[in-house]
């Protein structure tokens, strides 16, 4: 696996690698808050972050992340490819080379939230709503 620069030529493969984490990993959300998220993630948030995305040996893309200033602002994994180190080598990096300290994740995602604290994150503070003002809290991380 090689972590590398993603170009905008990458991003139906993103959505996708998008699309299917968050269908494995937000349950919360409802197919109607997918279908709004979508284009706004492919239009519009994709271009606001530095993405680094993961690529097999043979070229395949298996997940990707997403910085801006000092935040993580997305981490997204092909589902087959979650536990195999993907979504660890991608935020070591973001912490190690784009400078990341802090991280936003869903109260709603347990799993996440459980990896975020194994790679050293601790919870500093909560907001009732997401991003969006969206009744989905979020907990604010920082690397302890």
């Amino acid at each position: 696996m090689q972590l590398v620069s993603v170009s905008r030529n990458d991003y139906p493969q993103l959505i996708q690698i998008w699309e299917a984490s968050v269908r494995a990993t937000h349950d919360f959300l409802s197919e109607a808050d997918i279908l709004a998220l979508k284009p706004l993630i492919l239009e519009q948030y994709f271009d606001a972050v530095r993405l680094t995305a993961a690529r097999s040996d043979a070229g395949a893309l298996l997940g990707f992340s997403g910085v801006a200033d000092e935040s993580l602002e997305m981490l997204f994994i092909k589902p087959e490819q979650r536990g195999l180190g993907v979504g660890s080598a991608l935020c070591r990096h973001a912490i190690a080379h784009q400078g990341v300290t802090k991280v936003d994740v869903n109260e709603q995602n347990p799993q996440a939230i459980g990896f975020y604290l194994r790679m050293g994150f601790a919870q500093v503070g909560r907001s009732e709503l997401d991003g969006q003002g969206n009744p989905f809290p979020l907990l604010h991380l920082a690397l302890a």
